[in-house]
């Protein structure tokens, strides 16, 4: 499974990648909107979206290519470790 995560804190992007390697996700993660955020978005399974710590922008932007590529949303006021835990924990059992 391939996730998009848009948001969160920069200094997490480490722990990010690890919680999403302990179920077996490759993850790309995005705290900072780029000049071509929408080209390295791709296609993945899934996009979290960490809306506390994210601009407007960037959750237009990953909404607008989760529509295209119809890959699943899903949007989480905390940034924590223990949230992102959770939503993977929730993808797997669905």
């Amino acid at each position: 499974m391939s996730i998009v995560i848009v948001g969160g804190h920069d200094r997490m992007v480490c722990q990010y990648k690890k919680i999403c390697k302990k179920y077996n996700c490759k993850a790309k993660v995005f705290t900072q909107m780029s000049a071509d955020l929408k080209k390295q978005l791709g296609s993945p399974d899934l996009f979290v979206l960490f809306t506390n710590t994210v601009s407007h922008k960037m959750v237009k932007c990953a909404l607008d290519e989760a529509k295209r590529t119809r890959a699943r949303v899903v949007r989480s006021h905390s940034s924590s470790g223990a949230a992102l835990s959770e939503i993977l924990e929730n993808c797997h059992k669905s």
